[in-house]
């Protein structure tokens, strides 16, 4: 095999852009492409001069890929996956795997018994910064982590909200900006701070008409007593992403695309005991970080990794089961949030699964909607300038 051969499901969003960047790149080859809508498959079928179908099961089961990047609407990720996997394909799912962590169980599952390659679209992690961050956690400079915090509110207006009728709902979506918004953030807590053993959630509806929350804030625990603190919504005008990891040795600090290492003189932990001053602090002196410059960043990124993880082995930088973790916080928020209860991680699957079915009962059918297919112009930016290779 010389190029994967790839069938994009979904393209009346993202999956549009998917498909352009699997056309461009060196080590794949669009052979397909499906959506539930018959004008859009076939528009997309006839411009890129490849088979479409309404049907993602005849996509999977047309011998036309080798693999198929899932662009569906996230509730419809392990239906779709589980079935390409269990015909023999290889899958890159966008985010957020599931809005169950059963769900995601399901298609970790289904990779594993069939062998085959699985990767989650969580593009920012090539991010130059995200690198770095990455590498400088890796090494242990920062030692034992004592505490994190995430600070990554974003914002929606009502219009979006009534562009579809599954949006912001919990028969549609299974939740608010938690599974929808916020993952790429989580994905990057999660990557960075590791998973919390226990949260205890506040969740509301603050500023839209919606009946899924539109803002979330929780305490974290770690496995090592650590703490942490988690806050993000819709509804602030000017978001972005705050992020810190407080170590025994140093502190890190993320702030949009700006990244900040400081060093202490001694651990935090020694420090303590040995000093009998008894108004000292450690000294802390903030490193020069020198951000990775020759690197490409973006979806195109994650889909030229997945092809190379095929035909070379090479490894996943977003492996499918790391998608898991996100699902596990996101499912313990939304869960703790509503119940007004900590709650434990891993999350008892056949509690969230009921959970998310009761709520689904009072999902109520939309007053107003004004049907728009129209992708975030900002997540296109990641495949402009990207050349491949």
């Amino acid at each position: 095999m010389d190029k994967v051969r790839i069938g994009v499901i979904g393209v009346g969003g993202m999956g549009y852009s998917h498909s352009k960047a699997v056309k461009s790149l060196a080590d794949t080859e669009l052979t397909c492409v499906s959506d539930t809508e018959k004008a859009v498959a076939k528009e997309k079928g006839e411009e890129f001069g490849v088979g479409y179908f309404t049907d993602y099961r005849e996509l999977i089961k047309s011998g036309l890929c080798d693999a198929v990047i899932v662009a569906t609407p996230h509730w419809i990720h392990p239906e779709v996956s589980v079935f390409a996997f269990e015909n023999g394909l290889h899958v890159l799912s966008e985010k957020p795997l599931a809005v169950t962590v059963s769900g995601a169980d399901e298609m970790i599952d289904a990779a594993k018994r069939n062998k085959k390659v699985f990767a989650v679209m969580y593009q920012r992690r090539t991010e130059p910064a995200i690198r770095k961050a990455i590498e400088i956690v890796k090494s242990g400079i920062l030692g034992e982590i004592q505490r994190t915090l995430l600070v990554n509110p974003d914002f929606r207006p009502q219009a979006y909200y009534d562009s579809g009728i599954w949006r912001a709902t919990w028969l549609g979506e299974g939740g608010g900006v938690l599974i929808n918004q916020a993952p790429h953030g989580i994905d990057i807590f999660m990557r960075l701070g590791g998973l919390p053993v226990r949260v205890e959630a506040k969740t509301r509806t603050k500023l839209h008409k919606i009946e899924v929350e539109d803002e979330a804030s929780a305490f974290l625990e770690y496995g090592n007593g650590a703490w942490g603190y988690y806050y993000t919504s819709t509804c602030e005008g000017c978001g972005g992403l705050h992020l810190e990891l407080a170590g025994d040795k140093g502190k890190l600090v993320l702030k949009g695309e700006e990244l900040k290492l400081y060093r202490f003189s001694q651990p935090v932990s020694e420090f303590s005991v040995s000093s009998e001053d008894m108004w000292a602090v450690p000294e802390v002196k903030e490193e020069d970080v020198e951000l990775p410059s020759d690197v490409a960043a973006g979806h195109s990124v994650i889909i030229e990794n997945f092809a190379r993880a095929i035909l070379h082995g090479e490894l996943l930088v977003a492996p499918g089961e790391d998608g898991l973790r996100s699902v596990e916080f996101i499912n313990a928020l939304i869960l703790s949030g509503r119940k007004g209860k900590c709650v434990e991680i891993p999350v008892d699957r056949t509690e969230y699964d009921g959970f998310i079915e009761e709520m689904k009962k009072t999902s109520k059918p939309k007053e107003v909607v004004n049907v728009k297919r129209i992708t975030d112009p900002r997540a296109s930016k990641s495949y402009r300038n990207y050349s491949g290779g």
